[in-house]
Parts: C-alpha cells; structure tokens; sequence
C-alpha cells in the first residue's frame, strides 16, 4: 500500500506562555511564534501580555525513523546544515519513537545533551495535520498523544484542526479526551 503526501507539522507550548486569566471573558489566546522574520524574539512575543500561549513553530521533519527537526524561519537555526519537510511514516511504532525523542529533548525528558533549544524545556506540543496519509493520521496523532502522556500527564496537547470542520485528517481525535486544547485559528 502506498503512501499518500503527507505533512504532519508539532508546534510546540513555549514554557514561557503566560498564566490564564480567570476573570477574562475573552477566551483563551494563542499565537504561532517562528516563522516570519519580522516578528520580533520570542521573549518579546511573551512580554506583551497578549497572549495566554505562544506556540512556537514547526518541527516538519519527523517520523520514518529520521531525527525530528525544528524549523524557525530566519530567527535560529538550531540543527545546522538544515532539513526537509517530510512524510511521517503512520505505524504506532514511528508515535512511539518520536514521543521519545520530543520528551527527551524538547520536554524535559532524559536527555544526555541538551536539545536543539539549550536548556529550555516547554510545556506542550500542538498537532497540526494538513495532508492524509493513507488510513494514518488520526491512529497516528491518536498514537502520538498517547504516548506524550504517558511520559507526562501534565503536557500539554493541543491540535489545530483545517477548515472546514469536522477535519477530515483529524477525524474522531478530538474525540479521544487526550487533547487539552483545541485552536480554531483565525488566519491573516
């Protein structure tokens, strides 16, 4: 059986968001931090008070037994020599390795080195899927979820589903109770 393109990007919760408010009315505020070069730092993303979680984005390159690699625009380049975008392989196996590798360089994990962010340990990982693979995905983000908390029942898992809703990539993941938020993005 072949593979459809696929492109299963993880953002991942900056540490650094910012407390919820409880007295608000206005929802809860998430922005995606990492990919134009005309956004400023990330800690001033943080600072302005805008925003209940900074999302800081894309780890692209994933899965297929290839070490994850973040990709920040022009703000950083923490693995030199750059990467590519990539297909996830969709086996509950692939979930479980890439699990291991987030927690034990992104999520305070086990690490024997520091990860591609330094000593920074974040608090969470968003799904966003905009291709099928095959029958995968929604096993796959389903898998990932799973094994994320597993390590750690206090990470967050978010996941931003495409329009039209329902997501067809995400199917009944929302369904499944492992998700702590879901982002309705609103594009500019």
């Amino acid at each position: 059986m072949a593979l459809k393109s696929a492109a299963i990007t993880l953002t991942f919760l900056s540490l650094v968001s910012l407390p919820l408010a409880s007295d608000s009315n206005g929802g809860i505020i998430a922005i995606y931090w990492g990919q134009k070069n005309n956004e400023g730092t990330l800690a001033e993303a943080c600072a302005t008070g805008n925003y209940d979680y900074v999302c800081i984005a894309f780890l692209p390159t994933f899965g297929n037994g290839q070490t994850p690699m973040i990709f920040l625009a022009d703000h950083c380049d923490p693995y030199r020599g750059g990467g590519s975008y990539s297909n996830a392989d969709n086996s509950t196996q692939d979930a479980c390795q890439v699990a291991a590798h987030l927690w034990n360089n992104f999520l305070g994990g086990q690490s024997s080195s520091l990860g591609p962010l330094g000593p920074a340990v974040l608090d969470g990982i968003d799904f966003g899927i905009v291709h099928d693979i095959e029958d995968g995905p929604k096993q796959y983000s389903r898998d990932l979820a799973k094994f994320l908390k597993w390590y750690n029942p206090k990470v967050y898992i978010t996941i931003a589903p495409q329009c039209p809703f329902p997501d067809v990539w995400i199917g009944n993941s929302l369904t499944t109770g492992l998700f702590d938020f879901v982002w309705f993005p609103i594009l500019q």
